[in-house]
Order: C-alpha cells, then sequence, then structure tokens
C-alpha cells in the first residue's frame, strides 16, 4: 500500500480553528473576496498556486473552472495548477511566488518573506492576499483531508478493522 501524501489537518483542533477563523474575521473575508484589492482573476491565480502545491483535487476542479468564468485562459489555468508562474502578470508574480511560499510553509510563511509581502504590495492589499491564501489552504485541507478519510476506508483501516 502506498502512503497517503497531501497534506491533511494534523488534528481536529486544527481544522476547528479553520473553520472558526471565516466567522472570527468577516471583515478581512469581505474584503478579500469583493473588494477592490484582489481582482477575480488575481485571487484565482492565487487559488491555484496554492492548490497546484497542496494538490487538492475537488479545489483543482472547482478553481479550474472559476478561472475560466472570470476570463483566464485554458492555457493559463494548466501552467498555474502546474507550479509554473512563467507566463503570470509581472505584477502579480511577488504574490503568486509568496502564495506557493505559503502553501509549502503549511500556513506559516517566513517574517521575513511576509514582510516583502507587505512592503510590496501595502498592508492592506497584502492582508487581502492572505485571507485568500488562508482560505485556499482551509479548503484544500478539507478536501485532502477528505481524500484520507475515503484512502483508509478504501484500505480497511479505520473503524473496527
Amino acid at each position: 500500500m502506498q502512503a497517503f501524501k497531501r497534506r491533511i489537518y494534523g488534528s481536529l483542533k486544527e481544522m476547528m480553528a479553520d473553520l472558526a477563523w471565516p466567522f472570527k474575521h468577516r471583515e478581512k473575508l469581505r474584503q478579500a473576496m469583493r473588494g477592490r484589492l484582489v481582482s477575480p482573476q488575481f485571487r484565482e491565480r492565487l487559488m491555484m498556486a496554492v492548490t497546484a502545491v497542496n494538490e487538492c483535487r475537488y479545489c483543482a476542479f472547482y478553481h479550474a473552472r472559476e478561472s475560466e468564468r472570470v476570463g483566464l485562459a485554458t492555457n493559463e489555468i494548466r501552467e498555474l495548477l502546474a507550479g509554473d508562474l512563467a507566463h503570470a502578470p509581472e505584477e502579480e508574480l511577488p504574490a503568486l511566488l509568496y502564495a506557493q511560499h505559503y502553501a509549502e510553509q503549511n500556513g506559516r510563511p517566513d517574517p521575513i518573506t511576509r514582510q516583502s509581502l507587505q512592503t510590496t504590495y501595502g498592508p492592506a492589499r497584502a492582508d487581502a492576499i492572505e485571507t485568500v491564501l488562508r482560505l485556499i489552504r482551509m479548503g484544500n485541507l478539507l478536501g485532502n483531508s477528505t481524500d484520507w478519510v475515503l484512502y483508509k476506508l478504501s484500505y480497511g483501516q479505520l473503524g473496527g478493522n
């Protein structure tokens, strides 16, 4: 049996804290998702950059479709989901690289790298970017954790077996 390699929640406590976060930070969420700080195209690029690292199949499918809806080209979507930022808009590249770093560090970015994001985009826009990253990380881990349960069930490793 092959090991399950995608990132999942390490504990129920971690998952519950993530699920509670949007309710405690509704204004941040509103600014990131509906404000003018992060365009729908930029938001989708950020989400796909994180999803490429975390490999959530549910988020990849959903955000590929959402990206098409907001006007991203099919080849750009494929590249982003493969982790390739070679054709990303230059103005968004620092944030997309940060998104990959954020995902690789499991939502705990290096403080110097985080400060660079704030310097590049300003505090309000950087905060909106990080809100988007936090949301997609949560979605990725929920999807991957669901797949982990399915994986364990398929091998009879959960429950009384």
